[in-house]
């Protein structure tokens, strides 16, 4: 007896002596076990270099918290599990969880402050037993810095998707969008992107939002090619200062000085994002007293150009079954017009479905939702060298139309079948180049005399979108800026901003943030429907069955012992 007595305070001081070692132990070495079969709290490399920048108190605070279904204490789990993570690295990031609505009294002024600044909640159903209640969420955080700030959107919008699916998407792009609001308010500005002018490009009203969102991370500045005319090479070694030029939806042709111009800054290494219409159409065209308008080639003398990078843009138009609605009047009612929804063919709703092709696993497209596109234009890629990448494709039912052609209003009414699209479908309308470019005036006599003139220089990248008005942000009665991506007629949102900001911040290597998207996260969720019907045994495997393999346990674990010692 006395020697068990000895041998249990033997393994007693054993076991203190090595948790003190192992605790001595954690304050030089910090190491953290992620047991989830996804890892999916492994932070990637870029997300813990931002983490660990944090040298003064960084503040987030957290609306995800109330009462509100399941889906969504899912997504609150998930991001308290990850914010968890980063203060786990370092303990300058401080989050809490905050119910904007706990004093009712308040609750109409909460949510207009919101709505004012941007941080829309959405409304949604609570079921509890077949007992229904709206409730308000506030799928939105804030971080501070200092004297920055930055938003951060847990729940990502997805058309037609279920809220389960919506939460899905959004665990999967949580830490890119925790670690991009992390870069915002820790870093500096440093790259520099031109918004290039002078050939009849959108007005900066009508594509206000993307410029708001992209100003966040970088310096940018319209640059007009105005000045080509006068003195090319000046103009030449001030573009060569950006890092990168965009060309939203120009309207009248470029001179070949001016391409010269854009060539050599391309050759240089200049990424440029292009959004760019060969066909001249827009939906407000149609709204007139025919319902109809004529589309036709637009001419930019951007052909040879593209052509030389390994691509061409063609003047037809893509009809697809798979595509987005329009609202129109279909007759007045009382005092009041009715008007009806219907899906209008030239305008495809482009979904990257890894099923579908390699490109949609691309982290500029990957978990992405639909992008809405108007009147978009096949491109066709050639071989040259340069890798090509297709980010957007239309849908299997789709087919180009050949210009010019009258377009009518009266088209939703067509009636189409699978046949009227056989030998056609997926027709890329977005496509990513990466390479050395070489110059498309390779053994031609050059426009204007330029001293740096390359045939062939650094490595570049360049996407171009066949469509210029997916950067086009619709206004509100008092003529300002909606959110890129909102359509006011039909209340639908896409992702044309997410999908654009991937674009730039791809193009620029921005961090590496932009691979961080390339995360998969497996999140099983609860049959909704099942449990309902089920719902005594649901209860019973969830609550009842965890207390009686316990108590099973117990006696046991207390027979076995009583057995042992009574002897």
């Amino acid at each position: 007896m006395v020697m068990r007595k000895q041998q249990n305070i033997k393994q007693l001081v054993i076991t203190v002596i090595v948790l003190l070692a192992l605790n001595f132990a954690g304050n030089f070495y910090f190491k953290r076990f992620d047991l989830t079969h996804d890892k999916r709290y492994t932070l990637s490399d870029t997300t813990l270099s931002l983490v660990e920048s944090v040298e003064e108190p960084l503040y987030i605070d957290v609306f995800l918290e109330g009462d509100f279904p399941g889906e969504f204490k899912r997504l609150q789990d998930e991001t308290k599990q990850l914010l968890e993570e980063f203060h786990a690295y370092n303990p300058n990031i401080i989050f809490q969880f905050v119910n904007p609505l706990e004093d009712e009294s308040e609750r109409d002024q909460v949510i207009q402050e919101f709505y004012n600044n941007g941080l829309t909640p959405i409304s949604v159903t609570v079921d509890d037993k077949g007992k229904q209640t709206q409730e308000m969420v506030f799928p939105w955080a804030v971080a501070s810095y200092g004297d920055k700030g930055a938003k951060i959107q847990l729940l990502k919008n997805q058309m037609g998707a279920s809220t389960a699916e919506k939460v899905i998407s959004s665990v999967q792009h949580l830490e890119y969008a925790l670690a991009d609001a992390l870069n915002k308010v820790t870093k500096d500005k440093e790259k520099k992107i031109a918004i290039l002018k002078g050939n009849g490009e959108m007005h900066d009203l009508l594509m206000a939002d993307f410029l708001k969102q992209v100003r966040e991370n970088y310096f940018i500045g319209a640059f007009t090619l105005d000045s080509v005319a006068s003195n090319p090479n000046k103009t030449l070694a001030e573009l060569k200062k950006y890092d990168l030029a965009v060309i939203a939806k120009p309207t009248e042709r470029f001179s070949e000085e001016e391409k010269e111009v854009l060539d050599q800054y391309i050759v240089n290494g200049g990424k440029t994002l292009w959004m760019v219409d060969a066909v001249q159409i827009d939906m407000d065209s149609l709204y007139n007293e025919t319902g109809s308008t004529l589309a036709f080639p637009r001419d930019l003398n951007l052909n040879d150009m593209f052509f030389k990078y390994g691509f061409r843009l063609n003047p037809d138009m893509i009809k697809d079954e798979l595509a987005t609605p329009i609202k129109l009047a279909t007759g007045a009612e009382g005092s009041g017009t009715q008007y009806q929804q219907y899906i209008w063919r030239y305008s495809p709703f482009a979904y990257p479905d890894p099923t579908v092709y390699e490109g949609a696993n691309h982290p500029v497209v990957k978990n992405l939702g639909g992008i809405k596109l108007e009147f978009a234009n096949p491109i066709d890629t050639l071989e040259n060298g340069i890798d090509k990448t297709i980010l957007l494709t239309s849908s299997q039912y789709s087919k180009p139309i050949g210009t010019p052609i009258e377009v009518k209003l009266d088209m939703v009414t067509e009636q189409t079948s699978p046949k009227d699209y056989q030998g056609f479908g997926f027709i890329p309308t977005s496509v990513l180049l990466e390479g050395q470019f070489h110059s498309m005036y390779e053994n031609r006599i050059l426009p204007f005399k330029d001293p740096s003139y390359k045939v062939t220089g650094e490595e570049g990248k360049m996407i171009i979108i066949s469509d210029g008005d997916i950067v086009k942000n619709q206004l509100d009665k008092n003529y300002q800026p909606l959110e890129l991506g909102y359509d006011k007629w039909t209340k639908n949102r896409y992702d044309n901003k997410e999908f654009l900001i991937n674009c730039v911040n791809y193009l620029l290597d921005d961090n590496g943030l932009i691979n961080i998207r390339s995360k998969d996260v497996d999140l099983p969720l609860l049959d909704k429907e099942r449990v309902h019907q089920n719902y005594t045994q649901s209860q019973f495997i969830t609550v009842g069955l965890p207390i009686l393999i316990l108590l099973l346990f117990g006696l046991l674990f207390t027979f076995l012992r009583k057995r042992k010692y009574s002897k």
